[in-house]
């Protein structure tokens, strides 16, 4: 049994048969590869592109990228069924025993494209998410601007009733000495009376003296 080597296989079909039936194109090349025994590495879709003339009436080609291992005298056989696909229109093979993974899984044109349009949509999904979100952001903010002034205006309550009870302490403290004030007053008037009437006593007279004696 011969060894198997690496090729590379690039598979032409109609893009309008891709494009309607994707699993059965796949299918189909894959059916070819098993007649020829060969064990498939990698296989996706490399490109769409127009063709320069016309194959069996097909003017737009999809290009798949395969890499498979096989017996060199088998390629022979897959370029004949090839031929005899109703499904795969051209193939070219070309032997890659060199090829590294990473060129393997090297992006193709189909898949850059394909993650250029992920890119390109997630900012739009993002700021659709931003519009649903904002509605509820200014209720957010209004409803915490209605707490703050909320929180200031009864600070300004309790500031007035500080202020209010300091006044009516201020009050009373002025009332409680206008009253203090008045005794003091009478008190000391009542005790300048009394000097008053003290001195104005009449001193009693001396005795006179009789001269009968």
């Amino acid at each position: 049994m011969a060894e198997k080597k690496l090729y590379e296989g690039m598979f032409l079909v109609d893009s309008g048969k891709a494009a309607s039936d994707w699993d059965g194109v796949n299918a189909a090349i894959k059916k070819i590869l098993d007649r020829a025994e060969a064990e498939i590495v990698s296989m996706r879709k490399w490109d769409d592109r127009r063709l320069a003339y016309d194959i069996r009436t097909t003017s737009r080609g999809t290009y798949m990228l395969c890499y498979f291992k096989a017996e060199g005298q088998k390629i022979q056989g897959i370029e004949k069924d090839v031929q005899l696909s109703e499904n795969v229109i051209r193939v070219l093979i070309l032997s890659t025993d060199q090829m590294t993974k990473e060129d393997i899984e090297r992006d193709t044109p189909a898949t850059k494209t394909e993650k250029e349009k992920a890119v390109a949509e997630q900012p739009k999904e993002a700021e659709v998410s931003e519009q649903g979100d904002q509605p509820e952001e200014p209720a957010a903010e209004q409803a915490q601007t209605s707490d703050e002034a909320l929180t200031t205006e009864q600070a300004q309550i309790v500031d007035e009733a500080k202020t209010a009870e300091d006044v009516e302490q201020a009050v009373e403290t002025e009332q409680a000495e206008e009253t203090e004030q008045p005794e003091e007053t009478r008190k000391a008037e009542d005790a300048g009376q009394a000097e008053e009437v003290e001195t104005e006593e009449p001193q009693d007279p001396q005795p006179k003296v009789s001269s009968d004696d």
